[in-house]
């Protein structure tokens, strides 16, 4: 395999990134369209599971591994600065502390949900991905995609909302909340789906690569292996 790092691939660890990021902050709000509840984190976070399926698809779970371990460390350090500066006094006369708090001063509980989720999540949904890959010999991109994300999302959903709002929601409302944000995210990547093939195509043929992770390890400890 090669250990090089092309544009695209690059790019993709950006992406991946920043919807990570920008859906965790969004986490805070919870919203309510047309009778269902969700966190409003659900209009970016189920692309991270999009580029990660990419980039299990073209690159391998090594890549993957990779990025999802530089996604955790830039969510966490988003968070330790973010408590940082929530620590420290404000301006006199400045009035937006209240707002800014209620963004940024994430409770323990609700940074450890985002971290343990996001790991288990995106971990499980780069492996289902893989050995899908190698046992379809390469087949049925479509329907791979569509599981692994079943997977990871409902992985991320079952540990997420249980840490976080427990105690604070309503146990029926809870286990709502729970299902109904694996199934949008699942949903998310369905009506996307044929976008995301020819983006996995496309950067097929630019990239010249097409990894299948036979003999790879799937210890996501591993990471100097890439």
């Amino acid at each position: 395999m090669q250990k090089t790092v092309t544009i695209s691939f690059m790019l993709s660890g950006i992406l991946f990134n920043v919807c990570l990021i920008a859906s965790n902050l969004l986490e805070t709000k919870v919203i309510q369209l047309w009778g269902i509840t969700a966190t409003a984190g659900l209009l970016v976070f189920p692309i991270s599971y999009i580029i990660n399926d990419c980039i299990v698809e073209v690159w391998g779970f090594k890549k993957a591994r990779l990025i999802i371990w530089s996604g955790f460390a830039s969510n966490f350090l988003v968070i330790a600065f973010s408590q940082l500066s929530v620590h420290i006094p404000a301006a006199p006369f400045w009035e937006g502390e209240a707002a800014f708090n209620f963004v940024f001063g994430l409770a323990p509980r609700i940074v450890v949900a985002s971290l343990l989720a996001f790991l288990a999540g995106s971990f499980i949904n780069a492996y289902v991905m893989s050995r899908m890959k190698i046992a379809s010999s390469g087949r049925n991109f479509s329907f791979r995609a569509i599981a692994s994300t079943i997977a990871g999302e409902g992985a991320d959903s079952l540990i997420f909302f249980p840490i976080a709002f427990w105690g604070l929601i309503p146990p029926p409302e809870l286990l709502i909340m729970v299902g109904t944000q694996a199934c949008l995210k699942s949903l998310y990547e369905v009506l996307v789906l044929p976008l995301t093939t020819q983006v996995v195509k496309y950067i097929k043929k630019m990239d010249g690569q097409d990894v299948y992770d036979v003999n790879t390890s799937y210890n996501i400890l591993k990471i100097k292996d890439i």
